[in-house]
């Protein structure tokens, strides 16, 4: 690694009996010689302490719609600055993302981007929230709660992309600091995880228990279907029973449409009819919200009263076409609350992108 990089020092982290140091971010409990980096990359032991080497850098920024995070119940129509930094500390054969998640390119990060910045920026744009996604913000966790401090300061809220696989110390920082939340549950089995992400699954569900039962933060959860790895009935079934009767029927579901990537190019994309089902068996299970993603799915794609099943927010890709909630968030035909953050009136973002060259801001 460069010595030019960004060295910021940590907190989690033990020096070990050989005077090797472990980092304590991740359940990977890294254990690093002087030099050496960790699974994510970003993560060095330097001189006796772990550093974060990224931290103020960033692989790109751009206007998203908060629906494509995929947040559903969070501020609906709104736009969002995003942005990551490089690495991640799960090894998915089936990333979609891998050109930023694995990358060891450090030169090709953007240049310095201060917390303050970023927020000020944000606000110019009239971004109601800021999204830490692109790779997982567990491994920039100190740019990325510091960068959440600025955006309160300012009234934006803050919103974490993430597969949930941290430790329980450092989740209770990061989470302090986080307003809404989408968990990457890639799977629901062990050998999934340790086969396919070399990583566990019980971490992550010990992170959604965490957010849920002991955070205000709003959660969704997002699960890539991938065809003969994670999409039998009988995982699904298990799947969806333990987010309903663990995290609760108002926790929003997505089912994302795998494309083949990275080193799983053999395996097909995933069918609108294994989309569909899974949908279903998620809903049989008594789950109010699931969505389908990564296809073009009107029915998918929209919200719906749980009790009188009428349509609350139509959605076309990320265009909201319909909007049927009061200004309390309750259903107009029933008056059934919606689970969620809403406002009176949707925002209008739309589905367009805007990359944002931060350089040219002040």
């Amino acid at each position: 690694m460069s010595d030019h990089t960004v060295a910021h020092e940590t907190a989690y982290w033990h020096v070990l009996a050989d005077n090797r140091v472990q980092c304590d971010l991740c359940p990977r409990d890294c254990k690093l010689h002087e030099g050496q980096h960790g699974l994510c990359f970003v993560r060095e032991n330097r001189e006796g302490k772990i550093v974060l080497t990224t931290y103020g850098r960033s692989s790109g920024f751009c206007i998203d719609p908060v629906e494509k995070k995929p947040l559903n119940h969070f501020l609906p129509g709104s736009p969002v600055l995003s942005f990551g930094t490089a690495g991640c500390n799960l090894a998915c054969k089936f990333c979609q993302n891998w050109d930023i998640s694995k990358s060891r390119e450090m030169d090709t990060l953007a240049d310095q981007a201060s917390p303050e910045k970023i927020a000020r920026v944000a606000q110019e744009l009239d971004c109601r929230s800021v999204a830490y996604t692109y790779n997982d913000p567990v491994i920039f966790l100190e740019y990325a709660i510091d960068v959440a401090k600025a955006c309160r300061e300012r009234n934006i809220k803050s919103i974490a992309v993430t597969a949930g696989y941290i430790h329980a110390e450092p989740r209770k920082e990061f989470f302090k600091y986080m307003d809404a939340v989408n968990v990457d549950l890639k799977a629901f089995t062990e050998d999934f995880y340790w086969k396919l992400t070399g990583a566990h699954l019980q971490p992550v569900l010990d992170t959604l228990l965490y957010i849920k039962h002991e955070t205000d933060v709003w959660l969704e959860i997002t699960t890539l279907l991938i065809p003969g790895k994670n999409d039998s009935d009988v995982e699904l079934n298990e799947m969806t029973a333990w987010i309903n009767n663990n995290l609760g029927a108002d926790v929003p579901l997505h089912f994302s449409a795998f494309h083949p990537d990275y080193k799983m190019q053999a395996i097909p994309p995933t069918s609108q009819e294994t989309l569909t089902r899974a949908r279903e068996i998620a809903i049989n299970n008594g789950l109010h919200y699931v969505y389908t993603g990564n296809v073009h799915d009107k029915a998918g794609e929209s919200t719906y009263c749980h009790h009188c099943h009428s349509v609350l927010i139509g959605r076309d890709w990320y265009v909201l076409s319909d909007w049927n909630l009061d200004a309390q968030g309750r259903c107009k035909n029933c008056g059934t609350p919606c689970a969620g953050l809403f406002e009176e009136k949707p925002g209008t973002w739309g589905a367009k992108r805007l990359p944002v060259n931060l350089q040219a801001y002040r």
